[in-house]
């Protein structure tokens, strides 16, 4: 994987489906890879899925120059720029939300990347500033903690610490520091909010209505703040609905998308 020098090159990437047919970036949240690889099987078979690990998750080394979502989001802008990849259709889940609407709000400032993003979903994304909605202290929250606020039925979520291996325990620490010095302690940017109103691109945000880490109302103020977005709530499903209420998600993402891919989803400025 050839990248420019602000990600390694040897970052790990799962590649799906069809190299002819668009590209379709998958952006995983801070539990790292395993939680978006329903949305990888998912998207496979009419996209050319591209899922990589991000630097400092799983095991992979965190660069000294990335130091911010701004500087990961910039480093995937160079990566499909490079790849010659057109209109691709960017799906973030959490952390990978907000990496995905700040790659398109740099793209819109910079013409050298102009026709390279076609779309934006944004799963449950953090990474912005809403009054009166804040984000949840993820760090604070222990083992159960984390699964009630993350997930419709906590006890599918629920992971026992005391079942993890030393090395699972290991990556799940180094995950988290990555994590802090990546999004910060707040895992928001009190600029990007303001800055969705350049978003060019047809874009569904796509909310669980049970998530606790970062409320639909949260996620009904980023649909609110790009122009022409779509939103839609998945019942019965926390932070992570393709994970928890996959049928529904999909009931949602997928007509989305097949607007997209035949015209339909253009940005009504365009």
């Amino acid at each position: 994987m050839a990248m420019n020098s602000t990600l390694p090159a040897d970052l790990p990437v799962v590649d799906a489906g069809d190299p002819a047919t668009r590209t379709a970036l998958v952006l995983h949240g801070g539990g790292g890879p395993r939680t978006v690889a329903p949305l990888v099987a998912h998207l496979a078979p009419t996209f050319h899925v591209v899922a990589p690990t991000h630097p400092g998750w799983d095991g992979t080394a965190l660069p000294a120059a990335v130091t911010s979502v701004a500087q990961l989001a910039m480093g995937y802008l160079e990566w499909l720029l490079v790849r010659g990849d057109r209109g691709v259709v960017l799906v973030g889940s959490s952390i990978g939300g907000w990496i995905a609407l700040e790659m398109v709000v740099q793209a819109a400032h910079d013409e050298r990347y102009a026709g390279v993003i076609g779309a934006v979903v944004d799963i449950d994304g953090v990474g912005v500033v809403v009054d009166g909605e804040p984000v949840a202290d993820f760090f604070a929250l222990d083992a159960r903690g984390l699964a009630e606020a993350a997930w419709h039925d906590p006890e599918r979520g629920y992971i026992d610490p005391a079942g993890l291996t030393d090395e699972q325990r290991a990556v799940q620490q180094a995950n988290g520091r990555t994590m802090a010095v990546v999004a910060g302690s707040g895992m928001a940017d009190p600029t990007l909010l303001g800055r969705l109103g350049t978003v060019a691109v047809p874009t569904l945000v796509l909310w669980g209505d049970s998530d606790g880490i970062v409320t639909p109302a949260y996620g009904r103020a980023v649909a609110d703040a790009v122009p022409g977005a779509e939103y839609a709530v998945v019942p019965e499903a926390g932070h992570l609905p393709h994970l928890e209420a996959p049928a529904a998600t999909w009931a949602a993402l997928d007509p989305f998308l097949s607007a997209v891919a035949a015209g339909r989803g253009e940005h009504p400025g365009r």
